[in-house]
């Protein structure tokens, strides 16, 4: 025994070393196996993080192609089809063209001066229907895409919003589809009274472009871009800035309201304030700075696009070398309808869509963000 008290005291301070230090690395290595454990736990934990988000980013995506997909295949048609036969009907040119025709046949029925006159309405109205399409086209196409974007949107927050509220559960889909079928019908503003207003403004512009323009002037591609684009200026720079917004939507939000027997008088004024929230936000959207930037980005694409048309055209010369004002009239009036054709057939629509500053735009506003 005493041997081993010896030998103890003699190599103490040596177990006592080693054991600190045996116990020391066990401790460390437990440590850094904790932390080695909780840094794979972290990564896995990002590691899923990141896949939801992908996730979530996709169905965002898909949901936005979505929304855009159903305002140019269900929505635009619609308005695109009112809108044509609304421009036909105010800007008709049939009168003038079947007066001109008759009295190429029977000279004897009009004067010179008479077939002067007739031919300068013929040309004011021929450009006043041009533009007037162009511009109704570029408008409505844009105008339904911010309604379907910012619809989209607010769904998801109207339907958690309702379903807490006292309202009956029936009520809460009438107030649904009623306050959207409201909201979306207000794209029919523009052919049902916008569009008097507007062919009206760009008569004004288009009189006063041609002012001192003779039949027998030369023109070319270049005169008619400028023509175009000069008739587009004065028009937007009539009045107030925005004074254009009155021809797509109306100042009063409640216009052409009717009040529905079946939904309660909570539920009706529940209606009537998120239709004139939504109508609110619209309006805020159009008349945003970067809109119009979109917006005049759009009918100048447009422009260049009509303009490669008509100089395309073949038969009773060329437009890129040049001819009179008097053979470019009709060409004018002939192009008319085909800006106001079927999204899916409307190569002017086509090509509207592919503005990057467009796409950016839709993007920013479906996600929520400020435009302004």
């Amino acid at each position: 025994m005493l041997p081993l008290r010896g030998f103890w005291r003699r190599h103490r301070r040596k177990f006592l070393i080693t054991s600190g230090v045996l116990g020391g690395g066990y401790f460390l290595y437990k440590l850094y196996n904790a932390h080695k454990c909780r840094l794979a736990d972290l990564e896995k934990e990002l590691a899923n993080e990141r896949e939801h988000e992908e996730l979530i980013k996709a169905q965002v995506a898909a949901h936005f192609e979505n929304i855009q997909r159903i305002a140019d295949t269900t929505t635009l048609p619609h308005a695109m089809r009112y809108l044509s036969i609304r421009i036909a009907e105010e800007l008709d040119l049939s009168q003038l063209t079947e007066k001109l025709m008759k009295g190429k046949g029977q000279p004897s029925t009009l004067t010179p001066l008479e077939k002067l006159e007739l031919w300068d309405r013929l040309k004011i109205l021929s450009f006043t229907r041009l533009v007037v399409s162009l511009w109704a086209m570029t408008i409505l196409s844009l105008y339904i895409r911010t309604q379907v974007n910012i619809l989209g949107r607010h769904l998801y927050i109207d339907t958690a919003r309702l379903l807490g509220s006292s309202l009956y559960i029936e009520d809460v889909d009438i107030i649904e589809r009623d306050g959207q079928k409201k909201f979306l019908a207000s794209s029919d503003f523009l052919a049902n009274v916008g569009i008097q207003a507007l062919s009206s403004d760009v008569q004004l512009a288009a009189a006063e472009v041609f002012k001192g323009k003779q039949l027998r002037d030369f023109f070319n591609t270049t005169t008619l871009h400028e023509t175009v684009m000069q008739i587009l200026d004065l028009l937007m720079s009539r009045r107030s800035p925005h004074h254009w917004v009155e021809y797509v939507m109306p100042a009063d939000t409640t216009f052409d309201e009717q009040p529905i027997d079946s939904i309660s008088d909570d539920a009706l004024n529940i209606n009537t304030t998120k239709f004139e929230q939504l109508m609110a936000e619209a309006r805020a959207v159009i008349s945003s700075a970067e809109f119009l930037v979109v917006l005049e980005t759009s009918l100048k694409v447009a422009v260049e696009a009509i303009v490669d048309d008509l100089g395309a055209e073949s038969g009773g010369g060329s437009l890129t070398s040049g001819m009179p004002l008097a053979r470019v009239v009709p060409r004018v009036a002939q192009i008319c309808p085909l800006l106001l054709e079927e999204p899916s057939e409307n190569r002017y629509l086509q090509i509207i869509r592919t503005v990057q500053q467009a796409e950016q735009f839709f993007s920013i506003l479906y996600a929520g963000m400020p435009t302004s």
